[in-house]
């Protein structure tokens, strides 16, 4: 279906991608994961044919068509939301038109054969295009992506970034390409749209091409992992979803430095070996010195000739090892990547009693009543996550909790000497306007010095630290969120997709952080994966009538 063969595209002087190669049969579901920034969009920008290589090629299957969700969608934001639907079906529209013209013919053309022939080939096209269960799929699509209740003249640029998002990719599957590219599709989707979502890809009978960060939908998408490695830049292939391929990762890693470790003793034997044989040389020449009084002059002939055996064995030995140093051979350094490293360090003191609910109600104007009577206590190093479906209020009672918004019911209140963290969804705690480094500096009294060091663990080096936090990427943001947590200092940690925009590294990075915090966590979070390996209690959330 794909072949990729020699791909180079650079920046300036990088090279962001080196000699990509890889094909995808027809009907395979491939994961592409690598770290942020290591070229994955740009890879399926190429792909479609947005951006253009400097060497290397892209083949597709003969009359393959591809459809591509990109991680910002912004098409026909001028139109309604049905016009965007109606769009994405337009050949199978204009299929269903053709087949009813040719049925319409059949009772009127006296050429009963050619009408035959004409029905039946458009009946062929129609069927191809899946038929009369094609509309029932579009709305299961559509249901199924939670804008089942949009109105279809809802102008799709007033929809929320998500339901932009979910209405892009409803588009992209009801057009069911024979190559889909998906770049994080499950961003902005809840826990019952992504196994929607899941269940669909997995059924899907087409090829697939998905970069995400989500590690469980990964591992239940896809048969086969490609990594683009930061270091290299070139794509290797590992069989199976994300959780092979990181056994498979860790294994080589190990067997790496293994073979580095016996390399490096191989490599000190040979020079200790050389060393000695200098050694050998210089003193078998000290003993042809010529000696004795009144110029007499006599060498011992047979201490030169084998020093300079031993000198010359001691120089090919030398330039051997050079050579196997220089050489294909030579086994790396395993590489520690540049990582965020987190420390929350020791919470202030904090009482037993952190965090009670009580009966709780709370509703925006016009909307309807959130929580219904909710309560739940979090206690001192308790580790919760708000789980259920996008609107039924998870964002808004981490805002209660914090003291951002005030309950319409019952009571949000913390206990004695607690100190809240919030890292915020959509980042609107940070100024847009100031930059990274002074927000460092306003969260601790400490000096620009002090600062840039420590902003450096959270991946800001150089003039980094003087962009506009509106100038960084959303990754960036949420690094820079993190960061203000650790030094504002907090034994109540309130986080709303902690997890987004960050690549799996990070996000295991972030997982470990957590599990070194000594006070409690209330999370809101769409991984499934960290919520499963780092939640103790879920509370549930619904939406009501």
């Amino acid at each position: 279906m794909l072949q990729i063969t020699g791909l180079r595209k650079d920046f300036g002087a990088a090279s962001i991608l080196s000699d990509i190669s890889f094909t995808i049969g027809d009907g395979e579901h491939v994961g592409l994961i690598g770290p942020n920034g290591v070229g994955k969009s740009t890879l399926l920008r190429i792909i479609v044919g947005q951006e253009q290589p400097d060497a290397g090629g892209v083949a597709l299957a003969p009359g393959a068509t591809i459809g591509y969700l990109a991680q910002a969608f912004d098409e026909g934001m001028g139109a309604t939301v049905g016009d965007v639907v109606a769009a994405a079906q337009a050949a199978f529209s204009a299929a269903e038109a053709d087949l009813l013209r040719a049925s319409e013919a059949l009772a009127d053309d006296a050429d009963l054969d050619g009408a035959l022939a004409r029905y039946d080939g458009a009946l062929a096209r129609f069927e191809a295009l899946g038929g009369y269960e094609r509309e029932h799929r579009a709305a299961a699509v559509l249901q199924g992506l939670g804008l089942g209740a949009v109105a279809a003249d809802t102008p799709a640029a007033t929809l929320s970034g998500g339901q932009k998002t979910r209405l892009g990719l409803a588009t992209l599957l009801l057009r069911e390409p024979d190559l889909l590219l998906l770049d994080e599709p499950t961003n902005h989707l809840d826990v019952e749209a992504l196994e929607w979502l899941e269940s669909f890809v997995q059924g899907y009978p087409r090829t697939a091409l998905i970069v995400s960060h989500d590690r469980a939908f990964l591992d239940r998408t896809v048969t086969r992992t490609l990594y683009l490695s930061p270091e290299s830049r070139t794509i290797a292939s590992y069989a199976g979803g994300y959780s092979d391929f990181a056994a498979a990762r860790e294994h080589e890693l190990a067997a790496q430095a293994t073979a580095y470790r016996e390399q490096q003793e191989y490599v000190g034997r040979v020079r200790s070996d050389i060393a000695r044989m200098k050694g050998r040389a210089s003193g078998l020449e000290a003993e042809s010195t010529p000696v004795g009084d009144h110029d007499m002059k006599w060498v011992t002939g047979g201490s030169s000739v084998v020093a300079g055996k031993v000198a010359r064995a001691a120089k090919a030995r030398e330039r051997k090892l050079e050579r196997y140093l220089e050489s294909d051979e030579r086994v790396e350094k395993p590489r520690q990547r540049w990582g965020m490293k987190l420390d929350f360090g020791a919470p202030p003191p904090g009482g037993r009693a952190v965090l009670s609910v009580e009966d709780l109600r709370f509703a925006y104007p016009g909307g309807p009543e959130l929580f219904g009577g909710l309560g739940f206590e979090l206690w001192h190093g308790q580790r919760v996550a708000l789980v259920g479906p996008n609107g039924a209020g998870k964002s808004t009672l981490l805002k209660l909790a914090a003291g951002e918004l005030r309950p319409q019911g019952g009571r949000v209140r913390l206990g004695a000497s607690i100190r809240a963290g919030v890292l915020a969804q959509e980042h609107e705690r940070l100024d847009p306007n100031r930059s990274v480094l002074d927000h460092a500096l306003r969260a601790r009294q400490m000096s620009e010095a002090e600062a840039r060091t420590f902003l450096h663990r959270f991946l800001f080096g150089g003039d980094s630290v003087f962009r506009p936090a509106g100038a960084c990427s959303q990754g960036e943001r949420s690094r820079l969120q993190l960061a203000l947590l650790v030094l504002e200092g907090c034994n109540l940690l309130l986080l709303d997709e902690p997890l987004n925009h960050l690549d799996i590294e990070a996000r295991e990075h972030f997982e470990e952080a957590l599990d070194a915090f000594a006070g409690a966590v209330l999370v809101v979070s769409h991984d499934r994966a960290f919520v499963r390996s780092f939640a103790e209690e879920r509370i549930q959330l619904g939406l009501t009538a």
